[in-house]
Protein backbone atom coordinates (compact mmCIF):
# COMPACT_ATOMS: atom_id res chain seq x y z
CA UNK A 1 0.00 0.00 0.00
CA UNK A 2 2.76 2.59 1.09
CA UNK A 3 4.58 1.93 -2.11
CA UNK A 4 1.72 2.21 -4.15
CA UNK A 5 0.34 5.38 -2.51
CA UNK A 6 3.34 7.38 -2.69
CA UNK A 7 5.01 6.45 -6.11
CA UNK A 8 2.21 4.73 -8.10
CA UNK A 9 4.63 3.99 -11.22
CA UNK A 10 6.53 1.87 -9.79
CA UNK A 11 3.92 -1.41 -9.24
CA UNK A 12 7.14 -3.91 -7.71
CA UNK A 13 8.51 -3.66 -4.30
CA UNK A 14 11.06 -1.36 -3.23
CA UNK A 15 13.93 -3.70 -3.30
CA UNK A 16 13.40 -5.22 -6.12
CA UNK A 17 16.24 -5.19 -9.25
CA UNK A 18 13.08 -3.68 -11.57
CA UNK A 19 12.57 -1.13 -9.26
CA UNK A 20 16.26 -0.52 -9.10
CA UNK A 21 16.30 -0.20 -12.90
CA UNK A 22 12.98 1.99 -12.87
CA UNK A 23 14.85 4.58 -10.87
CA UNK A 24 17.84 4.34 -12.63
CA UNK A 25 16.32 5.29 -15.38
CA UNK A 26 14.74 8.41 -13.81
CA UNK A 27 17.73 9.60 -12.38
CA UNK A 28 18.54 11.54 -15.66
CA UNK A 29 15.19 11.93 -16.37
CA UNK A 30 13.64 15.60 -17.09
CA UNK A 31 10.87 14.97 -14.25
CA UNK A 32 9.31 18.47 -15.06
CA UNK A 33 8.01 17.59 -17.95
CA UNK A 34 4.62 16.52 -17.35
CA UNK A 35 0.87 15.92 -18.51
CA UNK A 36 -0.66 19.44 -16.81
CA UNK A 37 -3.95 17.77 -16.74
CA UNK A 38 -3.24 15.01 -14.59
CA UNK A 39 -2.37 16.94 -11.60
CA UNK A 40 -5.23 17.76 -9.67
CA UNK A 41 -6.14 21.83 -8.69
CA UNK A 42 -4.38 23.13 -5.77
CA UNK A 43 -7.14 26.17 -5.76
CA UNK A 44 -8.31 25.22 -2.27
CA UNK A 45 -4.99 24.36 -0.30
CA UNK A 46 -2.56 25.92 1.63
CA UNK A 47 0.88 25.37 0.98
CA UNK A 48 4.45 26.79 3.38
CA UNK A 49 7.75 26.66 1.80
CA UNK A 50 10.76 26.85 4.16
CA UNK A 51 13.68 27.86 1.88
CA UNK A 52 17.54 27.80 2.56
CA UNK A 53 19.09 30.86 1.87
CA UNK A 54 22.68 29.04 1.67
CA UNK A 55 23.40 28.68 -2.29
CA UNK A 56 20.91 31.05 -3.26
CA UNK A 57 21.54 31.17 -6.82
CA UNK A 58 20.21 27.57 -6.94
CA UNK A 59 17.09 28.05 -4.03
CA UNK A 60 15.67 30.83 -5.56
CA UNK A 61 15.30 29.05 -8.73
CA UNK A 62 14.38 26.12 -7.04
CA UNK A 63 11.80 28.55 -4.75
CA UNK A 64 10.53 29.99 -8.11
CA UNK A 65 9.55 26.62 -9.87
CA UNK A 66 7.73 25.60 -6.78
CA UNK A 67 5.69 28.70 -6.23
CA UNK A 68 5.26 28.92 -10.59
CA UNK A 69 3.96 25.37 -10.55
CA UNK A 70 1.68 26.07 -7.47
CA UNK A 71 -0.20 29.03 -8.98
CA UNK A 72 -0.08 27.34 -12.34
CA UNK A 73 -2.39 24.81 -10.84
CA UNK A 74 -4.54 27.33 -9.55
CA UNK A 75 -2.81 27.94 -5.71
CA UNK A 76 -3.55 31.54 -4.77
CA UNK A 77 -1.24 33.94 -3.64
CA UNK A 78 -2.48 34.14 -0.10
CA UNK A 79 -2.37 30.05 0.35
CA UNK A 80 1.45 30.21 -1.06
CA UNK A 81 3.73 31.12 2.33
CA UNK A 82 7.55 31.19 1.85
CA UNK A 83 9.97 31.83 5.13
CA UNK A 84 13.33 31.40 4.92
CA UNK A 85 16.38 29.17 6.77
CA UNK A 86 19.84 30.39 6.98
CA UNK A 87 21.22 26.96 5.83
CA UNK A 88 19.96 23.65 4.66
CA UNK A 89 20.25 22.37 8.21
CA UNK A 90 18.01 24.70 9.33
CA UNK A 91 15.01 22.94 6.93
CA UNK A 92 13.44 21.01 9.56
CA UNK A 93 13.21 23.78 12.32
CA UNK A 94 11.72 25.97 9.58
CA UNK A 95 9.44 23.20 8.23
CA UNK A 96 8.23 22.31 11.77
CA UNK A 97 7.62 26.14 12.70
CA UNK A 98 5.10 26.05 9.33
CA UNK A 99 3.43 23.38 10.75
CA UNK A 100 2.95 24.08 14.65
CA UNK A 101 1.97 28.29 13.79
CA UNK A 102 0.01 27.79 10.15
CA UNK A 103 -2.38 26.23 8.96
CA UNK A 104 -1.10 24.76 6.03
CA UNK A 105 -1.92 21.18 3.95
CA UNK A 106 1.84 20.47 2.99
CA UNK A 107 5.29 22.42 3.70
CA UNK A 108 8.19 22.28 0.76
CA UNK A 109 11.35 21.94 1.84
CA UNK A 110 14.04 23.70 -0.24
CA UNK A 111 17.99 23.17 -0.19
CA UNK A 112 21.09 22.89 -2.07
CA UNK A 113 24.16 21.06 -0.69
CA UNK A 114 27.17 21.23 -2.83
CA UNK A 115 29.77 18.89 -1.63
CA UNK A 116 33.03 20.29 -0.80
CA UNK A 117 35.98 18.80 0.46
CA UNK A 118 35.41 18.22 3.91
CA UNK A 119 32.67 15.91 5.61
CA UNK A 120 30.53 19.02 6.64
CA UNK A 121 28.95 18.12 3.13
CA UNK A 122 27.57 14.53 4.94
CA UNK A 123 26.25 16.03 7.91
CA UNK A 124 24.28 18.43 6.64
CA UNK A 125 22.58 16.15 4.57
CA UNK A 126 22.35 13.25 6.94
CA UNK A 127 20.82 15.83 9.25
CA UNK A 128 18.45 17.49 7.29
CA UNK A 129 17.07 13.69 5.42
CA UNK A 130 16.63 12.62 9.31
CA UNK A 131 14.93 15.77 10.42
CA UNK A 132 12.49 15.58 7.30
CA UNK A 133 11.92 12.16 8.18
CA UNK A 134 11.44 12.45 11.83
CA UNK A 135 8.74 15.55 10.47
CA UNK A 136 6.93 12.87 8.52
CA UNK A 137 6.87 9.95 10.74
CA UNK A 138 5.26 12.02 13.72
CA UNK A 139 3.43 14.72 12.25
CA UNK A 140 -0.17 14.74 9.84
CA UNK A 141 1.39 17.32 7.58
CA UNK A 142 3.53 15.84 5.11
CA UNK A 143 6.87 17.73 3.94
CA UNK A 144 8.11 17.30 0.45
CA UNK A 145 12.06 16.92 0.02
CA UNK A 146 13.26 19.54 -1.74
CA UNK A 147 16.75 19.19 -0.83
CA UNK A 148 19.20 18.70 -3.49
CA UNK A 149 22.79 17.01 -3.33
CA UNK A 150 25.16 17.61 -5.45
CA UNK A 151 28.89 16.69 -6.03
CA UNK A 152 29.50 20.27 -8.28
CA UNK A 153 27.37 23.71 -8.59
CA UNK A 154 26.94 22.62 -12.35
CA UNK A 155 24.70 19.31 -11.15
CA UNK A 156 23.06 21.98 -8.82
CA UNK A 157 21.93 24.47 -11.93
CA UNK A 158 21.52 21.50 -14.33
CA UNK A 159 18.64 20.83 -11.67
CA UNK A 160 17.55 24.39 -10.67
CA UNK A 161 15.85 25.39 -14.36
CA UNK A 162 18.56 23.60 -16.63
CA UNK A 163 18.68 20.20 -18.66
CA UNK A 164 17.55 17.71 -15.79
CA UNK A 165 14.47 20.70 -14.93
CA UNK A 166 13.45 22.42 -12.00
CA UNK A 167 13.38 20.14 -8.67
CA UNK A 168 11.55 22.98 -7.41
CA UNK A 169 8.25 22.18 -9.77
CA UNK A 170 8.80 17.83 -9.10
CA UNK A 171 8.27 18.86 -5.28
CA UNK A 172 4.66 20.39 -6.16
CA UNK A 173 3.99 17.76 -7.88
CA UNK A 174 4.45 15.23 -5.69
CA UNK A 175 1.79 16.90 -3.01
CA UNK A 176 -0.63 17.59 -5.44
CA UNK A 177 -1.52 14.28 -6.29
CA UNK A 178 -3.49 12.68 -4.44
CA UNK A 179 -4.99 15.85 -3.13
CA UNK A 180 -5.37 16.17 0.99
CA UNK A 181 -9.16 14.63 1.05
CA UNK A 182 -7.40 11.51 -0.56
CA UNK A 183 -4.51 11.20 1.94
CA UNK A 184 -7.17 11.82 5.08
CA UNK A 185 -9.14 9.20 3.75
CA UNK A 186 -6.82 6.83 2.68
CA UNK A 187 -4.22 7.30 6.23
CA UNK A 188 -4.66 4.30 8.41
CA UNK A 189 -6.71 4.10 12.04
CA UNK A 190 -4.58 4.78 14.43
CA UNK A 191 -3.62 2.31 17.58
CA UNK A 192 -5.30 4.14 20.18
Amino acid sequence: FFLAYWWPHISTPLYSSAASDVYKRQAYHNLSDYDFNSVPSAENMKFGIVVSEWNYNITGALLKGAVDTLKKHGAKDENIMVKTVPGSFELTFGANQLIEYSEVDAVIAIGCVVRGETPHFDYVCMGATQGITQLNASGDVPVIYGLITTNTMEQAEDRAGGKLGNKGDECCLLYTSPSPRDRQKSRMPSSA
